[in-house]
């Protein structure tokens, strides 16, 4: 499986999609997307990951440089995630406490307007 990139713009928000496999062979596409939107002034990131099937120590690894490149610029980059199996990795690595993860894009967007 690959992995397919796509991103929109929502508010102030961009909302990244991502769908397929994130390992070490297709993370540096991601991480080259995530460094784009930050580059292009987009600060506050929503990583949509309801379609992904594999989720690696690289993927991981992507997310957190992620989320330091927008931390900053006092942006924030929080996940959608359902997936169990997905959601077992952020748990026994304790990303959960580092990253908010939201069960739909217009919760995270509704999280972080709140603050």
């Amino acid at each position: 499986m690959d992995l397919k990139l796509d991103h929109y713009t929502e508010g102030d928000t961009e909302i990244v999609v991502v769908e397929g496999e994130i390992d070490v062979y297709t993370a540096p596409r991601l991480r080259e997307l995530l460094i784009d939107l930050v580059n292009k002034g987009n600060f506050h990131l929503v990583v949509n990951m309801e379609k992904v099937e594999f989720l690696d120590s690289t993927g991981l690894g992507v997310l957190v440089g992620g989320l330091k490149r927008v931390r900053a610029h006092d942006g924030t980059l929080d996940l959608v995630c359902t997936q169990e199996r997905i959601l077992k990795i952020f748990r026994i690595t304790g990303l959960t406490k580092v990253f908010g993860i939201h069960n739909t894009v217009q919760e995270a967007i509704d999280k972080r307007s709140a603050k």
